[in-house]
């Protein structure tokens, strides 16, 4: 699943801030089934280091667990969800995303992908019903963070 969305900032300007960025401000909508991000806890420092975790909450009751696995700045960076609590578990496993960011005239092209590991059959099944609802709120969610990259470097 991915979702690509040009942003007028230049590469370096969107990776540094897409990487710290606060998820309730970006995610604060809801997308159909899928919830707004509502507090992120037992981060320690800035979302930064290949290895660090936290646990993401989710309006709804939904939660989980996301570690940082890679950060190739000004490129790309990328996250592992698991300990998948609310309306997916019984569905997904786990998920590895993957933010790239790559130049576009004068701007960037933003591009989030995930790729989802379902927990069964049943899951797998699923999965093209669940691509089209995460395309709409990633859409959302990259819509909001050009507002706040582009308000940030003005």
């Amino acid at each position: 699943m991915s979702t690509t969305r040009a942003i007028p900032v230049t590469p370096e300007a969107a990776f540094a801030g897409t990487l710290p960025v606060s998820l309730p401000a970006i995610f604060n909508r809801w997308y159909g089934p899928i919830g707004p991000v509502k507090e992120v806890r037992d981060q320690h420092g800035e979302w930064a280091t290949v290895g660090q975790t936290r646990t993401v909450l989710q309006v709804g009751g939904g939660s989980l667990q996301e570690e940082l696995t890679t950060v190739d700045a000004p490129h790309t960076f990328g996250y592992r969800l698991t300990e998948i609590k609310g309306p997916l578990a019984p569905l997904v496993d786990h998920v590895d995303g993957q933010w790239l960011f790559e130049p576009a005239g004068t701007g960037t092209n933003v591009t989030w992908q995930w790729t989802v590991h379902p927990k069964s059959k049943l899951g797998a099944l699923a999965m093209p019903v669940f691509e089209r609802l995460w395309r709409g709120y990633a859409r959302q969610g990259l819509e909001q963070l050009s507002v706040e990259l582009v308000r940030e470097h003005r």
